[in-house]
């Protein structure tokens, strides 16, 4: 069970709490963002597998670092992230290696293509510059997902939904979910390693008696606001993203409590050999500038300190202790989703 400890420890971590002098003294200003105006000029080849996601917004990063380094030689191979992972494993099977980096927007397709082997550690110079709960060894972490519970406050009020995800199978709400989408199927993952399979079992078939079906999770943001559902699931920035275009749309978020429900996800990048590049390519995805444009235009959470967390990002988040990187335990979660009909 998480201690009250962790959990603190994991709030502070995202800068979520309003007072910890001495976690942010522990922290201190040498672990803050760099400029990318103090970083290594890159140069030379430098090959890169990108997990399609954000609405081009990380194209527009790449494109923006290759503006300020006329030399570098840039390849880039676009696809799904979990393609991409399935890729690089059977390219590592049969003795090819294309990529040198592989920055993807999930911790599932990141774990597995890590456990096959195919990284290299995260130097320790680059890791001490990401928040102390999001350090992994073998990846680093770049920008935050928290999951989240949108609602429509015209439909239900706040105190009607649950404190905990498991049990929203036992009401009477009108639910919209995204099955296929990856996201989604990264929670369940979280579930079924917190909550155990029979329980994560119980929940889909509960739940799928009250959902509806959407293909993504803006799509179950945007069912709520329009009032098809009382309220969905789906990561925070859809719900942030459609405020921000339409002010007045009728939703709002909720959280869970240290369960699946509150699951603070990453994107990352894995480095695929021993290239220096790639390294100081990383340097840049975690440099004030590009953190700063992820929290801002992407909503999602900045993973160095002193860059500010998104604008509506919700108080009180409470993310359960989940290794990000066992996340990549997938078929069990997909074959319960289709033992269930889920998918």
């Amino acid at each position: 069970m998480t201690s009250r400890r962790h959990i603190l420890k994991i709030a502070a971590a995202l800068g979520l709490l309003g007072s910890m002098p001495a976690l942010a003294a522990i922290e201190e200003a040498a672990k803050q963002a760099r400029s990318a105006d103090d970083l290594p000029k890159l140069s030379g080849p430098l090959t890169v597998y990108l997990g399609r996601g954000e609405g081009g917004l990380y194209d527009d990063i790449v494109k923006a670092i290759e503006k300020r380094n006329p030399d570098l030689d840039l390849q880039v191979r676009r696809a799904p992230s979990a393609a991409l992972a399935n890729t690089l494993i059977a390219e590592a099977k049969a003795g090819v290696s294309r990529a040198d980096l592989f920055w993807s927007i999930d911790a599932s397709s990141l774990g597995a293509v890590a456990s096959q082997g195919n990284s290299r550690p995260v130097p320790k110079d680059v890791s001490a510059r990401i928040r102390p709960a999001f350090r992994y060894d073998q990846w680093a972490a770049i920008s935050g997902r928290l999951r989240t519970v949108p609602f429509n406050p015209d439909r239900i009020s706040r105190d009607q939904i649950p404190a905990h995800i498991m049990d929203f199978a036992h009401t009477d709400l009108k639910i919209g979910w995204a099955p296929a989408y990856g996201a989604f199927q990264s929670f369940v993952t979280a579930m079924r390693l917190l909550e155990g399979e029979d329980r994560t079992r119980e929940w889909l078939t509960g739940v799928a008696r009250q959902a509806r079906s959407y293909a993504g999770e803006l799509g179950v943001v945007m069912a709520v606001a329009r009032g098809e559902v009382d309220l969905g699931f789906a990561n925070h920035y859809y719900t942030l993203r459609l405020k921000q275009g339409k002010p007045d749309a009728t939703v709002d978020i909720a959280l869970t409590n240290n369960d699946a429900g509150s699951l603070v996800n990453s994107s990352g990048v894995l480095l695929l050999n021993d290239n220096p590049l790639a390294v100081d390519f990383l340097r840049y995805l975690l440099s004030r500038e590009v953190q700063s444009y992820l929290a801002r235009e992407a909503y999602e959470i900045p993973m160095v300190s002193g860059v500010a967390p998104p604008d509506g990002l919700p108080p009180g988040i409470h993310p359960p202790d989940v290794d990000l990187t066992r996340l990549a335990d997938l078929q069990p979660t997909l074959d319960l989703m289709r033992e269930t009909r889920v998918l």
